[in-house]
């Protein structure tokens, strides 16, 4: 088979001992953690009332990939459950948030967006998940699904969902440290962000199924990011699925 970029990239991006780059990090330039959208309109989040509900054993062996869902919203609280596992503060240290999800370097690259489609409480529209606040953040109003669907390859059951959650990487905020390793530890954790929100929907009764095959251009020009410096990696939908 013909060697692509793909193999070039994981070649070249090998850790090899005795022969890692040394160097110093430098502070000043460190990105910025946390992104917000000044100045749009909020929903403010209620708390994440966590309950007890199934074990994770549990969950781990009930999940499956669902692809047929009611037209029945979930709540505004199920929302705030679903956000705060895939990627809630747990813990502060100053003005440090460690999260749900484990992230390289505790650099949390990852950007949570959603396409709200049928949540109690929550107009539709693309929100932006504010982690710091844990809230969310307006980008667009109205109803996306059907665009949604169209950009991740007419994937018509993406529309069905109540939510459709849209993780984009802002790259630098890795390759600061990790340099052009950092892709793959952005994809990991990418990964580790949608199974938090696998096991937590199969907790709340609900079902999901991740979404790698879409056209990445059209998807962040419906969330408003440039595609470079930040880009769509992974989504997942959710909703009450239909029960065979």
């Amino acid at each position: 088979m013909t060697s692509g970029i793909g193999d070039r990239y994981q070649e070249e991006t090998k850790y090899v001992r005795h022969k890692l780059s040394g160097g110093h990090l430098d502070w000043k330039t460190r990105p910025e953690p946390y992104k917000s959208y000044p100045g749009v309109r909020k929903v403010k989040l209620m708390p994440p009332a966590i309950a007890d509900g199934i074990s994770v054993w549990e969950a781990l062996r009930t999940r499956r990939s669902v692809r047929d869902f009611l037209n029945a919203p979930i709540t505004s609280n199920e929302l705030s459950l679903l956000l705060w596992a895939a990627q809630g503060i747990t813990a502060t240290e100053g003005n440090f948030g460690f999260r749900t999800a484990p992230s390289a370097g505790a650099l949390y690259p990852v950007e949570t967006y959603l396409s709200a489609q049928m949540v109690e409480g929550v107009e539709a529209g693309i929100y932006h998940y504010n982690v710091r606040e844990h809230a969310l953040e307006l980008v667009r109003d109205g109803n996306r699904g059907l665009e949604i669907a169209r950009a991740a390859l007419d994937q018509e059951f993406l529309a069905d969902g109540a939510v459709v959650f849209a993780w984009t990487a802002i790259f630098n905020r890795s390759k600061w440290k990790y340099r052009e390793r950092a892709y793959r530890y952005i994809y990991l954790d990418a990964g580790h962000i949608a199974q938090n929100i696998a096991l937590a929907s199969v907790a709340l009764g609900l079902g999901s199924c991740q979404i790698a095959a879409l056209y990445d251009d059209e998807v962040n020009a419906l969330l408003g990011v440039d595609g470079k410096e930040e880009s769509i990696v992974y989504m997942t939908v959710v909703g009450h699925g239909v029960r065979s």
